[in-house]
């Protein structure tokens, strides 16, 4: 890859913008008893893919003064100046349309207007107001983040979209322990930048005692799939079992054994989402089986 084309792949953030489009598909696959239309699986997927990277270009749009005062983002496109600020807009712009015009052409205009919705939230209300504004911030943005398995889920159907919901709830109470284990890690660098993200605000005991809460709420959460029989034994140990190392990271957090346990805590909570999502799919493959 050329040294311009790396610089605008950076700008999508491919590591974030591949956790939202699996957790698309998951949606798209959990939507219907066999396989979904190759419409939606291909143009759905495509542009739901490319309304992240348009979202993820404009967050660095946005936050490239705090980027370069952050040691984990000064390497970015524009803090070292390899691309400028019109360059970063045109392409997300570009991205977003394209994303747009092929949801609305191939898929349904309910995806699409929901897609955008995402695509503002995150890439406006929460990177340019609500991270500036609250330690809160990840908490109440982190809906724009859940929104990609209802996303994919009504690409394919709005049939028993209610179940769309329950995979939204999970990403939504997984992203605060998520995030803030990371934010605990590079709590000097958001204070640098003036970030009230809540281990400046509050301070790192309190955000472990935070991370704790929302994890234990987190485990009971996915059970919600099992007990509204949306899923079955197979998924609930699953669950359990990935949920039972969560809180123990979780409870380890409180007297961590290094400074870098954080980041090991961060690290787990991407393989656990990843995990729980693909119990969801096979254990609904066999319940169809079953049927």
């Amino acid at each position: 890859m050329s040294g311009p084309a790396r610089q605008f792949w950076a700008l999508t953030k491919p590591r974030v913008v591949a956790l939202i489009v699996f957790t698309a598909f998951i949606g798209m696959f959990m939507a219907v008893p066999g396989l979904p239309p190759w419409r939606a699986l291909l143009f759905g997927g495509l542009g739901i893919w490319l309304a992240a990277a348009s979202a993820a270009a404009i967050n660095h749009l946005l936050d490239q003064r705090i980027d370069a005062l952050m040691m984990r983002t000064a390497h970015r496109p524009l803090p070292t100046g390899a691309l400028s600020s019109r360059q970063v807009l045109v392409f997300a712009v570009v991205l977003g349309a394209l994303s747009m015009a092929l949801l609305v052409a191939f898929v349904n205009p309910l995806c699409a207007a929901l897609t955008f919705a995402s695509l503002i939230g995150y890439a406006i209300v929460y990177t340019g107001y609500l991270k500036r504004a609250t330690p809160q911030n990840i908490v109440i943005g982190g809906a724009a983040g859940a929104a990609p398995p209802v996303l994919g889920w009504l690409a394919v159907t709005t049939d028993h979209w209610q179940h769309a919901l329950l995979l939204f709830l999970i990403v939504f109470v997984w992203t605060p322990p998520h995030f803030w284990a990371l934010a605990i890690f590079r709590r000097e660098d958001y204070a640098r930048a003036m970030i009230p993200m809540l281990p400046v605000t509050h301070g790192v005991e309190y955000t472990r005692w935070q991370i704790l809460f929302y994890t234990v709420l987190l485990v009971l959460v996915t059970m919600l799939p099992f007990v509204t029989r949306m899923s079955g034994v197979f998924y609930l140990g699953g669950a359990l079992v990935l949920g039972g190392v969560f809180i123990y990271y979780a409870a380890r957090l409180m007297k961590p054994p290094s400074e870098a346990f954080a980041m090991q805590v961060f690290g787990y909570s991407i393989w656990y989402l990843m995990a729980l999502f693909a119990f969801l799919l096979i254990d609904h493959w066999l319940l169809a089986a079953r049927l």
